[in-house]
Parts: C-alpha cells; structure tokens; sequence
C-alpha cells in the first residue's frame, strides 16, 4: 500500500472523504456546474497534488465578506485550502449557498500542466 493510499483509507475512516459516487447511498442529484479551480497557485495546491484523487469531496465555503469577491466560494480539501470557483463562474452557486440549498462538490479531473487553471476540475452538484 502506497503513503497516498493509506492516507486516504485513514481519512475515510475517520469520514473526511466520503467513498467514491459509486459506493455512496445517496449521491448528489444534479451537476450544476463544471470549473477549473482558480487560484491553485497561491494556495496549498502544490502541496496536496500528490493525494488528490478525482472523485475526492471538496468543502464549499462562502465568504461573502471577501474583499476581492462578494461572490467568493473558497474550496477545501480535508480543511485546507485549494483555491476558489472562478470569479466569473461562480455566481449562481453562490445564490444557491445563500438560500440555504445544499451543494457538494467534487474533483472531476486532476491533470498535470504547467497552466494552474488546468490542473483541477471541479465539479458542483446540487443535492436533494
């Protein structure tokens, strides 16, 4: 078993990731949107891109007082920041989080590039 494997059982056992789609009782509803993660770079990207995996669930986090973005929805990866949905996609889903309705989001491909904004594709499902 590799580090990067025993890591992710670990933290499923612990329930930060939830099993893949396939496996879930209940998985989201709809895909509402498809995004590349923005701001990779400057965040802990880098650093977490050996142990992620597509299929892994990300934390969708508003943060309505961003001084750059009143729109702004960080995503997380087991409580550490990867970046952000893009400033100009993000704002239905932001209305969404607003009104209460709950969205998942998932890492729909990882490919290695020297373009940031091409390396993680995120995909946002509403549920229920």
């Amino acid at each position: 078993m590799t580090r990067r494997d025993f890591l992710k059982t670990l933290a499923r056992l612990a329930g930060l990731i939830a099993l893949p789609m396939a496996a879930q009782a209940e998985a989201p509803s709809r895909l509402i949107q498809q995004c590349p993660l923005a701001g990779f770079q400057y965040h802990d990207g880098e650093e977490l891109w050996t142990y992620l995996t597509v299929g892994d669930n990300l934390e969708l986090v508003r943060e309505p007082g961003n001084p750059y973005d009143a729109n702004a929805i960080r995503i997380d990866w087991l409580g550490r920041k990867l970046g952000y949905v893009p400033r100009a996609e993000n704002q239905a889903a932001a209305r969404l989080l607003d009104q209460g309705r709950r969205l998942e989001a998932r890492i729909g491909g990882l490919r290695k590039s020297g373009n940031p904004w091409q390396r993680v594709s995120v995909e946002v499902w509403s549920v229920g």
